[in-house]
């Protein structure tokens, strides 16, 4: 699933006629990126969430065949947060054991989707990356064993790339619900796992961002 719903509300004013996953940083829009190297690492079925403009979102992606991939919108009759917009889409997800991998649609990063671990326990294993200076405190703790927990030394932060387990989001919840209080809680129960991505990740939330991304793309690409 790409979370594509949200608002971009400190992307303004590009956001005021382009969703974000639509905006563009080294010649290609950022939802692209994402359903390129998903489909590469074998993830043929996508589910994308839908709200803030995503007329045009669909508009652009259409049902995903001329990228190689199927397409399946979740459609949400008013933005519902990351949580929110997960549980909305799980019929959508269901499969025999459980589990999906999400990727926020407002990152960009060299993570190879293929090699996401499949825990044999617990709900979530979390892709975190080292703290970067919007986020300098982090939000997850990386034990030795791999668990992940709330507090604790090292923090690193949530690269919003994760392999989730339907049984999350069984709790009772709004239905405008972000993931993190959740995954919190799930890792104080000793539920959640992960590991750290040490390549390229960046966070795109302003516009100075997607800007710093355009150039390091750009830089990359020359010869």
């Amino acid at each position: 699933m790409i979370l594509a719903a949200g608002k971009g509300e400190r992307m303004r004013p590009l956001t005021l006629t382009t969703p974000k996953p639509l905006l563009q940083a080294g010649g290609k829009t950022l939802i692209d990126y994402h359903i390129d190297r998903l489909r590469n690492a074998g993830f043929n079925e996508l589910v994308i969430n839908r709200a803030w403009l995503g007329e045009k979102l669909k508009a652009y992606l259409g049902d995903g065949r001329s990228r190689g991939v199927s397409i399946d919108w979740s459609d949400e009759p008013q933005p519902l947060e990351t949580a929110g917009g997960i549980r909305h889409a799980l019929p959508k997800l269901s499969n025999k054991d459980g589990w999906f991998l999400v990727v926020n649609g407002d990152v960009w990063c060299d993570f190879p989707f293929a090699e996401v671990p499949r825990p044999q326990t617990g709900v979530a294993h979390l892709i975190l990356t080292g703290n970067p200076d919007h986020n300098p405190n982090g939000d997850f703790h990386l034990e030795d064993s791999g668990k992940v927990a709330s507090t604790g030394g090292n923090m690193l932060t949530f690269s919003g790339i994760s392999l989730l387990h339907q049984d999350l989001f069984s709790g009772a919840f709004g239905d405008e619900a972000k993931l993190a209080p959740l995954l919190r809680r799930a890792a104080d129960a000793g539920l959640v796992w992960g590991s750290r991505h040490t390549g390229e990740w960046f966070d795109i939330g302003t516009p100075q961002r997607l800007e710093q991304l355009d150039r390091w793309l750009n830089n990359e690409r020359s010869p």
